[in-house]
């Protein structure tokens, strides 16, 4: 950690819809936003190409090997603003017969992919106000846990639901994280009660940095997110927040206020139960 730099970091909000292109457009404009604000590194939220009915997802799935042309415009964005950039809900291809895996990429400014994490807990929800979720249904789920070395130092990377399970979180900060990613569409029924309750538990028992992309508004039919992203620091305080609409948010990550909240109170290391 000492030999990591404080670096202005930006999580993206945006209101993604079944027009796969309409959404890159939005991508690639908010990640050169991100970039002129000093940004280094930027996080795009869950489901960014495609969030329109189920089978959508499917047919525009992608293999990371192959390629294809979301893969492209995600390689082009990254490299036009200069940034590093964690693509959060990649639709990956699956052998599994009429599923995709949810990917979190992380691409380098130069448009290589350096790591990739595919979400691990699935989302099968029936909400009171009728909304009704089955992503196992779709989604092949992952089973790693995946760090990358971001220019800050090491971040954890998940994904949305990943956020209920702070097992996945301290499995992350074990492996030296001290930033975790949570690229998120948080449906506007559970956002508007957990999203920031959970966002700040996450960093206060992590002593993390929380960097949180999100989808925000109507998508489609019934399907509406909370948005609020926005970045925490490790001592659970929201040091920056979008407000509503499309936009980013950027502040700085600073290795060395983690140490100094580690060092203040060493809760991590009054672990007795592994």
């Amino acid at each position: 950690m000492s030999q990591s730099k404080r670096v202005i970091a930006g999580v993206l909000q945006m209101t993604s819809t079944a027009d796969v292109d309409a959404n890159m457009d939005t991508v690639h404009g908010l990640v050169r936003d991100a970039a002129l604000r000093g940004a280094e590194m930027v996080l795009v939220p869950e489901c960014f190409s495609y969030l329109g009915p189920e089978k959508g997802k499917i047919d525009i799935a992608e293999s990371l090997d192959e390629g294809g042309p979301i893969l492209e415009r995600c390689r082009v964005a990254a490299q036009d603003a200069g940034v590093d950039v964690v693509y959060g809900g990649f639709w990956e291809k699956s052998d599994v017969p009429g599923k995709v895996r949810n990917a979190c990429i992380y691409m380098r400014a130069d448009g290589s992919i350096d790591a990739v994490y595919r979400k691990i807990h699935l989302f099968d929800v029936d909400l009171p106000d009728g909304t009704k979720l089955l992503e196992s249904q779709t989604v092949e789920p992952g089973s790693d846990t995946v760090i990358a070395e971001a220019p800050f130092g090491t971040l954890g990377l998940s994904v949305c639901y990943d956020l209920r399970f702070p097992e996945l979180y301290r499995r992350l900060v074990d492996a030296g994280a001290i930033a975790l990613a949570v690229p998120a569409a948080f449906t506007q029924t559970t956002g508007k009660d957990h999203w920031h309750v959970l966002l700040r538990a996450r960093a206060i028992e992590q002593q993390c940095y929380v960097l949180a992309a999100a989808q925000t508004g109507h998508h489609y039919g019934e399907r509406r997110s909370y948005g609020h992203a926005l970045i925490a620091d490790p001592w659970g305080t929201v040091v920056a927040q979008c407000g509503q609409g499309e936009g980013v948010a950027v502040a700085p990550i600073d290795p060395a206020f983690v140490e100094k909240v580690r060092r203040a109170v060493p809760s991590l290391e009054h672990r007795r139960i592994r």
